[in-house]
């Protein structure tokens, strides 16, 4: 019996060394795919994001919400479509994306958080004009938008007291129009903006792989670049890992893709010998 729990000690004491070196420093993690969908999952993730509060590190969360928006465009007869793997976003089917992000899923987000002993505070991009965007073709695209800035002041604000933010991804243009943005490059953004020293994509893929489809456990920047010329990153990873590629030109040090269908997922990466995803990092 009293083996068990040696092995927890074990545990931490391998913890230990992570703990201290991330303490005190900012990761953002961009929450997504099977993590927001499982309702088990979801109560996981509040509950890592909550510890990794308490152990010193300051984790902002930036979410979207793809499947629930179209969920609720279906329910109310909204058209919608894919063009290039973006949503072509109508006048009125912004309205209800604004209201999903920002209205439903940021809240059940913050109250999973503060239900797991944290305290968390719902943000979107309107909030303090901390996105802000343009669209990227409106006859293409309608309200799809790229960031232009990030206003980091409302994100550091809340860190500093004490707070853990949680932000939806709708922007505002210089015409004070509403825009829905990719959750992947906000995330990147940001992560530049308050020099974070992480960003952590929790998705539904493990990682990148290389040509026999293995996980690759670390790369640096130029070689992912090198993986993208001659097609052994392709597809829909293409733009999530210019997005990791663009953090580390940043300024961030590292970015790790880790799949979030794996429990505690969050932890195994940061605080274990092992890991479980890929961490891109800058040549050293």
């Amino acid at each position: 019996m009293i083996d068990k729990y040696i092995e927890k000690a074990k545990i931490l004491l391998e913890a230990l060394p992570y703990i201290q070196k991330f303490s005190g420093k900012t990761i953002v993690i961009k929450y997504g795919g099977a993590a927001m969908e499982n309702k088990e999952l979801q109560k996981l993730v509040a509950t890592d994001i909550v510890l990794l509060k308490f152990v010193g590190i300051n984790p902002v969360l930036v979410h979207g919400g793809g499947k629930e928006i179209t969920s609720w465009l279906d329910k109310l007869n909204i058209k919608t479509e894919f063009i290039d793997g973006l949503r072509n976003t109508s006048q009125e089917a912004m309205e209800v994306t604004e209201m999903v992000l920002t209205g439903k899923v940021n809240k059940e987000i913050v109250g999973l958080i503060n239900s797991a002993g944290g305290n968390a505070i719902g943000l979107s991009g309107k909030d303090g004009n901390m996105i802000q965007g343009e669209k990227i073709d409106e006859k293409k695209y309608g309200f799809a938008g790229n960031v232009t800035k990030i206003n980091p002041n409302i994100i550091l604000d809340t860190i500093a007291k004490g707070y853990i933010p949680v932000i939806s991804t709708v922007a505002v243009n210089e015409n004070n129009e509403t825009l829905n943005i990719n959750a992947d490059y906000v995330a990147s953004d940001i992560a530049i903006s308050i020099q974070a020293e992480k960003l952590i994509y929790l998705s539904n893929v493990e990682g990148i792989l290389n040509e026999k489809k293995e996980i690759i456990k670390q790369i640096i920047a130029e070689d992912a670049e090198t993986l993208i010329k001659n097609g052994t990153i392709s597809g829909g990873m293409i733009p999530k890992i210019n997005s990791c590629l663009e953090s580390i030109h940043g300024g961030v040090n590292n970015v790790h893709i880790i799949s979030g269908e794996i429990t505690h997922s969050i932890l195994l990466e940061l605080f274990t010998d092992f890991g479980i995803g890929t961490m891109i990092k800058k040549k050293e």
